[in-house]
Formats: C-alpha cells, structure tokens, sequence
C-alpha cells in the first residue's frame, strides 16, 4: 500500500521538529568556552592541534532515516554546534544531486512500493546489484518517494515522517549555514552512464559552501583538484584493504604506501576505525597501529569512519561508545582529526566534555557510584575479580547479596539459585534440583544445598551475568567463567582495607532462611559486621539493603547505626501518602528501578512519572538502579549512550546514588565538566505525534500502597535441624514427572547453545 505523502515534501514534519527540539538539546557545548576556558591547542593531537570534527553521518541517522531533514536539524542541535554534516550524493536521471545513504534506494526508501516496476540491474564496481538506482529516475519523479530507516535493528516509527529526498542545495533550506561535506562513491559508475559527478560537484560551487569533498576514488578527486574552492578540502577515503580502486586500478592497502602522492591531490584521508585499532577475531582490541602517525607525518589530516552507537564495538569498550570515541581522540596517545558517526551526540561530548579529564577515583561525593554485583558487567557477579574491578574503576561502595550453605557460611552471590550464577547443572552437583515454592516455582540448585568447599570447588564455575542475552549481546566472553566467589568476612575485609566510601549489604529471602534453615540472617549479618570492625569505626558508611520491609524493621528496633535502604518495586509510577509514611518508619532511604522514573512505550518516553517527586518531597534519599552501557537496555531517547542517561539522572534528581553493572561509566561521569544539558523526557514521542506514528497511549503505571509496604515480623529462627519449608524441604528432590520433564528442557537448552555456537 503506497503511504500517504502529506506536503510530499516532509516540511511540515521538519518544521515541528525544529520546535521541538528547542527542549531537546543534550548538549550545550557553544557554553563550553564559559566552564573550562578555552581548551589549547596544545591538548589535542590532531594535525594542526584543533579539536577532531564531528561529521554527522546523514546527519542523526542512529534515530531518524538517513539524509533526512529530521536528521539533519537534529545533528545539529543535539550536537557541537560546529558539528559537520555529511551527504552521499548519488546523480538522477536529470542531473541533480541528491543526499541518499545508498546507490541502491531499496532499503533506505520506500520506491519499492511507489515504482514497483522499475527495478533494474547494475554492475557497480564489480558486483551485480538489482534494486532501484537514482539515475533511473527524474527529480520529479523522486518527490513521490519517502526516506525510510535503513538500519532494520533501528526503530521504523519515523519511516512515516513524510521525509522527501533532499537536494544537495536542500541542505541549506533545512538548516541555516551547515558545514557541508559531500561524498562520491561511484563516479566511474554515473560516468558509464552518461552523468558526470564532476561537473556537477563543480557546478554547485557558487550556491553551496562545500567544506569537505571526499571519494574513494582517487581519479576523480584528481579530476577536481585546483578547480573547487579554496577553502574546500579534499579527503581521500580508504575503503577495505583488499578491494581496488577502479580509478587508478590498485588496491587500498597498497595505497597506504604512496602517501606522498595523496598528498599532492588531497588534504586528509579517511579510514575505516579498524585500521586505527584492528580487533582479533573474538572482538577484542590489538595494539594500535601506526597509520594516524604516518599519515601526519606525511602531513595529511585523517578522519575515523564507521561510528555508531549501537553496534558491537569491542568488549574492551563495554559496550561504552564514549570510551571508543576517546580511545581514538586522546586515551590512545594520538588524535584524529576526526569522526564520522550516526549518533554524532556522542562523538561531541567526547571531544567536548570528556577529552583530558581529571581520572581520579578518590573523591566520594555524591552521588554515590555504587557497583550492582561488582563490576558485572565485565566479570562474573560477585566474584573476586568483579570486586577488584569495580574498586579499580573507581566505585565509591562496593555491593554483596547475602546468600548461605549448607554448612552456615554467608556468600555473596547475587541469585540464591545457582543455576543462575554458575555452571552447576554440568558438575557433580545437578542431581541436587528441588523446587523452593517460598522461594520460586521452578526448578533450582540452590546455595543452600552446597557446602562454602562445594561452592569454593574447582569444578564449579562462576558465569558471566546477561541481561539482554535475548538480543544476542554476550558481556566479555574472555572472562565469562574467571573469579571466585567470596565469603561476606573476606568481603568486609576488602571493603574495610581499600579506599571505598562503604559497602552495601543486600539480604533477602530472611523469613525463609529463618523457617527452613535455621538462619537469622540479620543477627548474622550484624555479627560479620561487628567481627569485621564495621561498628566501631566512622571512616566506611554500611548500607543495609532489603525489598522486605520486615527486615529492615528488625534493624532499625535494634537500633543499627547502619544506613537502612528500601527497595522499591521495579513496575511503579507512583506512591501513595500512606505508603511514604508507612516507609519512612522503618527507612531513610529507597532504591528505584530507574524505569520508574517514567513510562515507556515502545522504547520511548511518553511521560514522566510522579514517584521521585513525591518521595523526596518527604525527605526520602533516593538510589536509582541498575545502569547497564547495553545499548538495547535505555529508552530510544538516551540514543544507545549510557552517559546521556545517567546525564539526565544525576541532573533532574537530586540522587544519593547510581547503582550499575559498569562502574567506571559513572565515575567517569562524575568528573566531567557542567555544561551538559539533560534529556527532555517525551519530546521523541512528541516527534512521534506530529507524524502519526506515536506508539500507543499507556495508563498511568500501578501505585506504591500501604499494604505493599506491611509485612509482618520475621519468623522465630527453626532449629539448624529442622526441615520446615513446605512440601518440599530444601534440597529435597522433586517428583519424578517434574524431573523428566525438566531434564527434556534441559536437554533442549543444551542442544540450542550447540547450534548458536
């Protein structure tokens, strides 16, 4: 079905962009000047000592489709103000110009469905290509033909924005004095057919201020050398090593080795990132190479292609795009003179807030860094290694779950169910399923039905935590099964002995703990803390964590000079009166899930809710949790970069602390400079409405109530022998139909993991 044009133009649609996003901007970065002073020279190692560029590529491509004028407007405000533009120009059939990501329209238009008929077949550069070309087509006739999302991953909800293809002397209507740079791919192609790129590129001089010409074709930017403006500068762009130029018949690589002659017709190059820093075959960085140094000794400038937010980029980076970014502009040695990107956002608030940063991970102020697991986004939860890791990035207060064995020793373990945290369904131990209704309706292997040497055995195995396994995103597969599991003593000893403002203590599952296992775990807990020296001392905060009101009620009548925090539940927008005051009897501080913060409709922000307000009108300290660098884990509005959001949490709300998976993005945070603006929550979906095609109106999210907060005291302690529980005591087997059919599933599970490895 062809889709309703509108103007056919998409002017509209840009105009009501351009309003909106006066509350959109992310960063202020024209105030820079006025909160550092202005940066020297001297600090970047580009080739004349000026900051690296920011190219957008097609402009905001990362949301809105390629080339578009949404995209364009957006690059620019929600970008460096000096941030360049980027347009692929492929040649229609009369001539012009136009700004499209692709030769081929058929997946970044919707011609498909407009000329179905017209589908063609080409050998460009070699290979045959059937789809829908420009130079088949006349201006007019490309005015009925839409701009769509070419990356299928991204979201389509703009695909109906009525986006018109642009002119290349568009660019100037849609946003007032760009900095421009253009991009010919295919000039032997368009010459093949009767159209020449160079005279057209030529032609537009006097009506267009181009600031960059770039191709991987060095034929044609011979061609034009001398006969374009002065102040336009000619970029030669590498393309994969092994593939040829057809202008000069040879191939990239070996170009490298004439640097002398690019020279001579072009001022700068352009590379693919991984000839910077090639990548092993499992994703891990190599050592970087020489090629930015050689090209400025041969006095050439050398812009980094291929950035984007949401790819896998390597798990050195933790899926962190700012620490790529900075890894090619200073933490590297050297700088780029700069950076192509579709989520060009990024790229600014590295060079212009992040570059040359003070790194220290001494100051303990708030909010709190706060690590969820260790730094568990990089090692397994709570092992020794994520503990080491997350003091090394920098965590101001280290996390342990309470768990316990069989034999009484306290763990930290962040599941209680150990299927969930180690291989223990491939050791000796797998026959030791039960099903804990207290507890959960599935089948487990839990902490309980271990001894601490069982659980400290060199068969059983930590596994690496993945919270968006569903998208296929693994979290540094190198370390997936390294570490040991820690004692809470020897847990207290490292938060006792490093530079760390406190630890925090989780306990859950108390009632059952003291009913079947004999355990009081807040009398246990308490007992470590003192046996560590946390209560006689004023140096190291301790946090006490519970969803289970009873638990904290239970330490705050044992009148605990410990930090009593709340946990709330993960699904609400709001809070009742009586709930906050009901909370505050036994609390003084909560922990959000930081999706409560607002509500979420398909990957977008319609509205913020009311519960921060209300809970720190009433004098509540609030943590928000967890933080997680996964691009696929933050609303669309955040634009897959974790420094946005934590950005717009550490400003709209006056936080005690960020709870994450990834230390070391917080406390990079931490030190960056003020000028950063926050996200306005809902102004995407407001886009959204003005181009029909806002997802669907949501009812406000459920309300914290009074009855949700009660519960009642915790239970007498059993006795150690006691078997309590229910129907099946820990560690009891469950019935065999439940065992056959969990050994089929099983089975399946195995057989899965064989076929995607």
């Amino acid at each position: 079905m062809r889709r309703c044009r509108g103007d056919g133009g998409g002017g509209g649609a840009a105009a009501s962009l351009a309003a909106l996003l006066c509350c959109v901007c992310v960063m202020a970065l024209a105030g820079a000047a006025a909160a550092q002073g202005p940066r020297l020279p001297s600090a970047y190692k580009t080739l004349t000592g000026d900051a690296p560029r920011v190219v957008a590529k097609g402009g905001f491509s990362g949301v809105f489709p390629d080339s578009s004028s949404a995209a364009y407007s957006f690059a620019l405000i929600a970008s460096a103000p000096d941030t360049t533009l980027w347009c692929d120009v492929q040649l229609t059939k009369d001539g012009v110009g136009v700004c499209l990501r692709d030769i081929n329209m058929q997946n970044c238009t919707d011609i498909a469905s407009v000329y179905p008929t017209r589908k063609r077949t080409y050998v460009i550069d070699g290979v045959r290509k059937t789809g829908w070309f420009p130079l088949d087509f006349t201006t007019t006739e490309l005015q009925q033909v839409i701009l769509t999302q070419a990356i299928w991953s991204r979201t389509y909800r703009y695909d109906s924005g009525n986006y018109a293809i642009l002119s290349v002397p568009d660019l100037q209507t849609i946003v007032k004095q760009p900095s421009i740079w253009l991009n010919v791919q295919h000039d032997i192609f368009y010459k093949q057919h009767g159209l020449d790129m160079s005279s057209y590129i030529l032609s537009i001089q006097k009506r267009v201020p181009v600031d960059y010409i770039s191709s991987p074709e060095l034929g044609f930017l011979q061609n034009i050398s001398g006969r374009v403006r002065r102040k336009t500068k000619l970029v030669f762009r590498f393309l994969d090593k092994d593939l040829l130029d057809p202008s000069i018949n040879q191939t990239y690589g070996s170009l490298w080795s004439n640097l002398t002659f690019i020279k001579s017709i072009a001022s700068g190059i352009m590379v693919p990132k991984t000839y910077i820093w090639q990548v092993t075959e499992d994703n891990y960085l190599q050592p970087s190479t020489s090629y930015v140094t050689e090209a400025h000794s041969a006095g050439l400038e050398i812009y980094a292609s291929d950035f984007a937010n949401d790819r896998v980029i390597p798990y050195n980076y933790s899926y962190d795009p700012l620490s790529e970014y900075l890894n090619f502009i200073s933490d590297g040695g050297f700088s780029v003179d700069g950076v192509l990107s579709d989520h060009p956002i990024t790229a600014s608030e590295a060079i212009g807030c992040f570059t040359n940063l003070n790194s220290s991970k001494t100051d303990h102020g708030a909010p709190l860094v706060i690590s969820h697991n260790g730094a568990s986004g990089d090692y397994p939860d709570c092992t020794d290694l994520a503990y080491q890791n997350a003091i090394n990035d920098g965590a101001d207060v280290i996390d342990c779950p309470v768990q316990v064995t069989s034999d009484g020793v306290l763990v930290c373990m962040s599941s209680i169910n150990l299927l969930d945290t180690t291989n223990v369904q491939r050791t000796v131990f797998s026959s030791r399923t039960s099903i804990i209704s207290e507890i959960q309706a599935t089948i487990g292997i839990f902490t309980f039905n271990l001894t601490w040497n069982e659980l400290n055995s060199v068969t059983l195995t930590p596994k690496m935590s993945s919270p968006v396994s569903q998208y296929y995103l693994v979290r540094n597969p190198r370390y997936a099964n390294q570490g040991k599991f820690l004692k809470l003593s020897d847990f207290l000893a490292m938060g006792m002995d490093k530079d760390l403002s406190g630890v925090m203590i989780i306990i859950e599952n108390a009632a059952f703990m003291a009913e079947s296992l004999g355990i009081d775990i807040v009398d246990s807990v308490n007992s470590a803390l003192t046996a560590a020296g946390y209560d006689n001392q004023t140096t190291k905060e301790v946090l006490i964590q519970s969803k289970d009101s009873a638990v904290l009620v239970k330490w705050k009548q044992q009148k605990t000079k410990f930090k009593l925090v709340y946990t709330l539940p993960a699904d609400i927008g709001d809070a009742s009166t009586s709930s906050i005051e009901d909370i505050k009897k036994f609390t003084d501080a909560v922990v959000v899930d930081r999706t409560s913060v607002f509500t979420i409709s398909r990957d977008f922000i319609i509205r913020n809710n009311s519960l921060v307000k209300d809970l720190q009108s009433a004098g509540l300290a609030m943590y928000a949790q967890v933080f997680r660098n996964e691009f696929v884990a933050q609303p669309l509005d955040f634009f897959g970069d974790e420094t946005v959001e934590i950005n717009y949490y550490a400003q709209s709300f006056n936080l005690s602390g960020i709870i994450t998976d990834f230390p070391k993005t917080v406390r990079r945070y931490k030190n960056m400079p003020n000028y950063m603006l926050p996200v306005e929550p809902g102004s995407l979906d407001q886009f959204l409405q003005t181009s029909n095609a806002q997802p669907p109106a949501l009812p406000p999210m459920p309300t914290l109530n009074a009855s949700s907060v009660e519960e009642p005291p915790l239970p007498p302690v059993a006795s150690r022998n006691g078997t309590g529980g229910g129907t099946n005591a820990p560690g009891a087997p469950p019935s065999d139909a439940h065992m056959a059919f969990v050994s089929t599933g099983m089975l399946f599970v195995t057989a899965f993991a064989a076929l995607l490895i």
